[in-house]
């Protein structure tokens, strides 16, 4: 390919984006006393609701010490709680308090701004093939880790 082209650039940029779009969603974060990592729990409990602590870390692709420090913050704040599980007093499950839910509300009009900076300049068509793109992109490398070049296809390749 010529210098240039998509097969030098894609993975540069496309890390180049996310890193961008992460200092750019941590500095807004911060007007409302958030993190964007915190910002990210609070959104995820939000979804699942009694979802235990160790499966929000594998979601999330977090080290339990580190999610477990995330979740501090965030109960002291007064916007998540843990609850023992019925049926396992080692498993804490993850619930939004009250008071979260004014600020995920605000929190939602800020994902729409930044949203809206990020595709400035962008027709909405195009901005649903990128997401749709995205989404392809992101199919692919999943299926890339599971099935690595010169394993059989749909046997995953074990090592140890």
């Amino acid at each position: 390919m010529p210098p240039g082209s998509v097969d030098m650039n894609f993975l540069f940029t496309l890390g180049e984006v996310q890193r961008m779009v992460r200092a750019y969603a941590d500095k807004q974060a911060a007007r409302y006393g958030i993190t964007r990592a915190q910002w990210a729990v609070l959104a995820k409990v939000e979804r699942t609701e009694g979802l235990k602590q160790s499966e929000l870390a594998e979601l999330m692709e977090m080290k339990p010490i580190t999610l477990t420090r995330l979740i501090d913050r965030l109960c002291d704040a007064g916007w998540i709680e843990r609850r023992s599980d019925a049926s396992d007093r080692r498993v804490n499950r993850l619930y939004l308090k009250k008071a979260a839910r004014p600020l995920l509300g605000k929190l939602g009009g800020l994902r729409s701004e930044l949203t809206a900076a990020a595709l400035e300049g962008i027709h909405p068509a195009d901005a649903h093939r990128l997401l749709a793109q995205l989404e392809t992109i992101k199919e692919n490398v999943r299926n890339a880790i599971q099935n690595p070049a010169g394993a059989p296809p749909g046997k995953e390749q074990h090592y140890g």
